[in-house]
C-alpha cells in the first residue's frame, strides 16, 4: 500500500495537504501528528476518521504526520510506516483488523522540502468502520467509542444506509440543465471550469450519473424562487407592500442579487442630532452582519424540501430564515463559537472555493458581536436571524413606502403576480384561463407590470420564464 516519492498522484497529495493546513482549526475528518507511533492507536484513528468522513460528507479522511497540530506548522517527520509490529508489517497489522476492508493507503510526500507522511482513509460505506472489533468516531478532536454515543451512532447509521437525503444524493427532476451562468460566475472570480470535468469536480452527479439537486441549484434555471417580502408593519398580519423575486437562476447569482438588493433596503440616514460641524450618516442595519446571515442561510438551508431561504422585511427588522435545523453533530455553544458544520458540505466547499465565505468560522460570532445572541431564533424546522433596524426617526408602519415606493396594484394584477410567483413558467394563455379573463386583458396587465418594474421576462417567450422583482 505504501507509495514512494515518485507517486503519480504526488501533486494531488500536496494540494490536499495545502488545503488542510489552511483550515482555521482541526476538523473531525483530519488529524495532525509529528512523530507519534502507536500501532493500535493508528488503527483506532483509521476507524474514527473513516466514520467521521461519512458524517462530514467527505469522500476521504486524512491522518498526516509532520505537522504541528496546534499551530499547523509543517515540521517534517521521522515516522516510518514500513516498520513491523510483532513481526508483521504495520499495514498488514492494520488491514487485518479493519472491518469492513477499506483501501487505506500511506503516502510519503516532500512538502516544502520536508518529509511528510499522509494516510488516506476512505469514508465508511454501508456500515461503520471498526478496528479490533470496536467502532470509533470523532467528536471535535477527540476519538471515542461509538457505542457510548447512541444518538450519534444512529445518525451515522442513517447516513450510511442512505436514508439521509442530501442535495448530492437526490436526483433532480430536471435533467436538461445548462450551466452558462455558472461558467461565467467562476470566470469572474478568476477560475476556469473545464467542460469535461466540472460536473464530477463540483459533485453535480448522483452515483448513477444523473444530475442531482445541487446541479439544479447551480444551473441556469434552478426552478426554485428566492423572494424578499416587505411588510408595512412588524408582523405578517400587516399589509404586504411588495415581493421581490431573485430566484429561478444559478443560486450564486441569486445570492449576489439579494445582497445587491440589501443595499437598496439599507437606507442611509442623516443623523443631525447633537450636530456641531457635520452630520453623521447612519445605516439602517449593519451590512456585514446581514451578509454573513444570508450566506449562512444559503449554505445551511435544507434545499431537499424544495424551499429556498426566506427573507422578510418588517418595519423594525429584517428576518433571514433558513429551512432545517442544526446538524446533529452541532451544539448550541459550538454554533455561537463559530464551529461550523455545514448541512450541505459540497455547496459549502464551492462557496469557499469562490471566496464567498471563509473557513475562519467568523460569521456567527460577527453577528452576535454586533447584535447579541438574541437575534437567533431556533425553531422546530428552521433557524431565523432577526437583524433590527436602527431608525433615527420613528417610521411607524411606513417602511414599505420608504424602501421602495411603486404604483399600487389592483386585485387582478395582484392575482397575476401571485400566479407568476407560484409558476414562473406560466404562459399568458394559462393566466387567462386561471384568472378568467381574455388573453388581451392579460397582455395589457403584463405590459403594465413590466413597465413598472414588477416583473421581467428572462429568455425567450417560448423557453424563458418570468422573474418577479
Amino acid at each position: 500500500m505504501g507509495n514512494k516519492l515518485g507517486d503519480k498522484f504526488m501533486d494531488t497529495y500536496i494540494e490536499i495537504i495545502k488545503d488542510i493546513v489552511n483550515h482555521y482549526s482541526e476538523e473531525e475528518w483530519f488529524e495532525f501528528k509529528e512523530n507519534w507511533f502507536e500501532a493500535h492507536g493508528i488503527g483506532e484513528y483509521i476507524s474514527a476518521l473513516s466514520n467521521a468522513a461519512a458524517l462530514c460528507r467527505k469522500d476521504f479522511a486524512y491522518l498526516i504526520w509532520g505537522i504541528n497540530d496546534e499551530i499547523h506548522e509543517v515540521v517534517g517527520t521521522q515516522f516510518d510506516f514500513r516498520r513491523d509490529v510483532k513481526n508483521e508489517p504495520l499495514e498488514h497489522y492494520l488491514a487485518r483488523q479493519i472491518v469492513p476492508d477499506i483501501a487505506f493507503s500511506f503516502h510519503e510526500v516532500n512538502f516544502e522540502g520536508k518529509r511528510l507522511v499522509l494516510l488516506k482513509i476512505p469514508k465508511a460505506k454501508n456500515t461503520p468502520t471498526s478496528f479490533d472489533g470496536v467502532r470509533y468516531m470523532r467528536i471535535g478532536s477527540s476519538k471515542v467509542n461509538v457505542n457510548k454515543y447512541p444518538d450519534r451512532e444512529a445518525n451515522l447509521f442513517e447516513i450510511l444506509s442512505d436514508r439521509e437525503k442530501t442535495i448530492e444524493h437526490i436526483e433532480s427532476e430536471y435533467q436538461e440543465l445548462t450551466f452558462e451562468r455558472l461558467f461565467t460566475y467562476y470566470a469572474g472570480r478568476g477560475i476556469s471550469l473545464k467542460s469535461a470535468t466540472f460536473k464530477k469536480n463540483l459533485g453535480l452527479l448522483t452515483n448513477d450519473g444523473k444530475y442531482n439537486l445541487m446541479a439544479q441549484l447551480l444551473s441556469d434555471n434552478s426552478h426554485i424562487p428566492i423572494r424578499v417580502s416587505i411588510f408595512r408593519g412588524e408582523t405578517k398580519a400587516s399589509p404586504l407592500f411588495s415581493v421581490k423575486e431573485f430566484g429561478n437562476t444559478c443560486v450564486l447569482l441569486s445570492l449576489d442579487k439579494v445582497l445587491e438588493y440589501a443595499d437598496v433596503i439599507n437606507i442611509i440616514q442623516a443623523d443631525e442630532r447633537e450636530r456641531i460641524v457635520s452630520r453623521k450618516d447612519i445605516s439602517l442595519f449593519d451590512m456585514s452582519a446581514f451578509r454573513e446571515a444570508i450566506i449562512n442561510a444559503f449554505v445551511h438551508n435544507k434545499w431537499t424540501d424544495g424551499n429556498a431561504p426566506m427573507i422578510t422585511v418588517y418595519s423594525n427588522r429584517v428576518e433571514i430564515l433558513s429551512r432545517g435545523t442544526l446538524d446533529s453533530k452541532q451544539t448550541i455553544d459550538g454554533f455561537y463559537m463559530g464551529e461550523s458544520i455545514p448541512v450541505n458540505q459540497k455547496l459549502s466547499d464551492i462557496f469557499l472555493q469562490l471566496h464567498i465565505s471563509e473557513r475562519s468560522g467568523r460569521g456567527v460570532p460577527k453577528i452576535t458581536d454586533i447584535y447579541g445572541k438574541d437575534v437567533f431564533d431556533f425553531r422546530e424546522n428552521s433557524i431565523a436571524v432577526n437583524i433590527p433596524f436602527n431608525w433615527i426617526n420613528n417610521m411607524g408602519n411606513n417602511v414599505g413606502e420608504k424602501i421602495g415606493n411603486k404604483k399600487s396594484l389592483n386585485l387582478r394584477r395582484e392575482k397575476i403576480l401571485e400566479e407568476i410567483r407560484n409558476n414562473p413558467n406560466i404562459t399568458q394563455v394559462q393566466l387567462a384561463q386561471v384568472i378568467g379573463v381574455g388573453v388581451t386583458t392579460i397582455e395589457n396587465n403584463i405590459r403594465f407590470l413590466k413597465e413598472n418594474g414588477y416583473i421581467e421576462r428572462v429568455g425567450s417567450n417560448k423557453t424563458g420564464y418570468w422573474n418577479v422583482k
